[in-house]
């Protein structure tokens, strides 16, 4: 028995979002927020609303809740406060990162200097990179492999080479669900003395993070999508931050995170962050328990959804938390990826198609004539009576676009 089964109505009950008739499997895009979190925003707006910084009682006592939660978010990605800078999203952080480290200024990443990223990735994580290529920086490509579904390292070998400065990857594809090693390629990237930056956001939700374990240099997350408010959290490995040139205003000097943080962050949203890792050590199990529940629910989206004649999922179809997330991908023989989710929503199932920031990996796969993909994820939250439901909901939607007969089709008895 999944320990999270034992009071799961408990678990429900921690997410408002959810007191709903919708099947809100776009998770990806964004989890739903903890109701704890939202009291936090509001408690912190009627009591401490003032400026931090100040010597005053009020603003000390402000600054001492954004301070919590900003332990909060290097809680959640197993670093050391002094190590974790926070943005409103992943792409600001990235873009920011990515200019301290080879920008106008910067010292790290210079002309003739190569960077490798990857054809997979969100492109939070390859736009700002691809950029620094006008100042001479020459950005490689290491492509995702489409018998694996994965990053190879027998791929990237022959991508490095003694001017190799960094390599950026996804932890997990957000449109695949494919989860990397990154220890094992960690390991290979330092052993060829470059520095890697990883993005987490779409493995974050799904399991505990551990930068240090890991031993990444750079690792971002989105925290909206781990039950929390608007708020992005980037690691920066200690002995990395003295190369960043400052993003921040000249007499602030070199401090780290304020070099990353210009106009520093959302006082209300980071105080509310505290109600994060406080949720998960409630959790009989742990992120422990979020994972088994999660293997459960995919396998059973998994094998409901490749029963249905004429879907082929885009990304690994096998079930298996160790080598993927409950994001899952497919298309459907003959009918265009934008015709799906309106007949979803007629029956309150909400799902997405498109590229979801992955353009290069939907350019690539030819999936742009269609439209994209198709994108349902969920999280430990969701029952197996909604996986059932959606499952049945996209049976009915092909049968309908094929105009087919829907009376032999799965019946809906989401009640």
């Amino acid at each position: 028995m999944n320990p999270l089964d034992r009071d799961f109505a408990a678990v429900r009950e921690c997410f408002p979002g959810l007191a709903t008739d919708w099947v809100t499997f776009d998770s990806a895009g964004g989890s739903q927020i903890l109701g704890a979190c939202v009291d936090a925003i509001a408690d912190y707006l009627r009591t401490t609303n003032v400026q931090l910084g100040a010597s005053y009682a009020l603003s000390e006592a402000a600054a001492a809740r954004v301070a919590a939660g900003r332990a909060a978010a290097a809680d959640l990605l197993g670093a050391a406060v002094a190590d974790v800078a926070l943005g409103a999203s992943s792409t600001e952080l990235l873009s920011r990162l990515a200019l301290a480290l080879g920008g106008p200024g910067a010292h790290a990443i210079r002309p003739g200097d190569e960077i490798i990223v990857t054809d997979v990735d969100h492109e939070a994580n390859i736009g700002p990179w691809r950029r620094l290529a006008s100042l001479g920086i020459t950005i490689r490509t290491w492509p995702v492999s489409t018998e694996s579904w994965r990053l190879e390292l027998d791929d990237l070998a022959p991508l490095m080479g003694d001017r190799t400065r960094l390599v950026c990857f996804t932890h997990a594809s957000n449109v695949l669900g494919a989860i990397h090693p990154v220890t094992d390629y960690a390991s290979f990237i330092h052993e060829r003395g470059a520095m890697l930056c990883v993005d987490g956001v779409a493995f974050a939700p799904h399991g505990r993070v551990d930068v240090g374990a890991w031993d990444v240099d750079f690792y971002v997350t989105s925290l909206y999508k781990v039950f929390g408010p608007h708020v992005a959290s980037l690691f920066v490995r200690r002995d990395r931050q003295a190369l960043l040139a400052s993003q921040n205003h000249e007499f602030i000097g070199q401090a780290f995170p304020a070099v990353l943080e210009p106009g520093n962050v959302n006082y209300e949203a980071v105080a509310s962050l505290v109600a994060i890792p406080a949720y998960v050590r409630g959790l009989d199990g742990g992120w422990g328990g979020i994972v088994q529940r999660e293997a459960t629910l995919q396998a059973r989206f998994l094998a409901g959804l490749v029963a249905i004649p004429g879907v082929s999922v885009i990304g690994p179809a096998e079930p298996d938390r160790e080598r993927r997330l409950s994001t899952v991908s497919f298309v459907v023989d003959g009918v265009a990826s934008d015709r799906m989710p309106p007949h979803l929503e007629r029956e309150r199932v909400a799902v997405r198609y498109g590229h979801f920031y992955a353009k290069r990996l939907i350019d690539r796969l030819g999936l742009d004539a269609v439209g994209g993909v198709v994108r349902a994820s969920f999280l430990h939250y969701h029952t197996e009576a909604e996986v059932d439901r959606a499952v049945a909901a996209i049976e009915r939607a092909i049968a309908v676009e094929r105009g087919q007969s829907t009376s032999a089709s799965r019946p809906n008895t989401s009640g």
